[in-house]
């Protein structure tokens, strides 16, 4: 039954190498195993699944998001290491160095190597 499943996310690569890369020495990720040609990764208890497709970064919609305890200290560092965020214009919400507070959260996107979006989120309280 699904309700007890584990529920894995996938990363779409046009260019596993060069998304590797990305992931790898800029964000950090940590390979745990290769199959099927893509690689997998486990972070928070999180399984990922990166896989070579051509419709890497079709979706206008977020891929997944790190579950993060400071936004803005993510996005500094990330930044520092070259990650380009983007900048959306949000009704009735301001970004302020990348990042939006809405909601009950604070959150920021970037593109990944592949053209995915990707976010870092933080909840905050209300």
């Amino acid at each position: 039954m699904l309700n007890s499943a584990p529920i894995r996310a996938y990363i779409p690569a046009s260019n596993i190498q060069r998304a590797r890369r990305f992931y790898e020495q800029i964000v950090g990720l940590q390979p745990v195993a290769e199959y099927a040609g893509g690689v997998i990764y486990i972070r928070g208890g999180a399984e990922v699944f990166m896989y070579p497709t051509p419709n890497a970064g079709t979706s206008k919609a977020s891929q997944a998001f790190w579950q993060v305890a400071d936004v803005e200290a993510e996005v500094a560092d990330l930044k520092a290491r070259g990650v380009v965020f983007e900048e959306y214009a949000m009704p009735g919400a301001k970004m302020k160095n990348s990042v939006v507070t809405a909601g009950g959260a604070k959150a920021a996107w970037f593109k990944d190597s592949e053209g995915n979006i990707m976010a870092v989120v933080q909840r905050v309280a209300v």
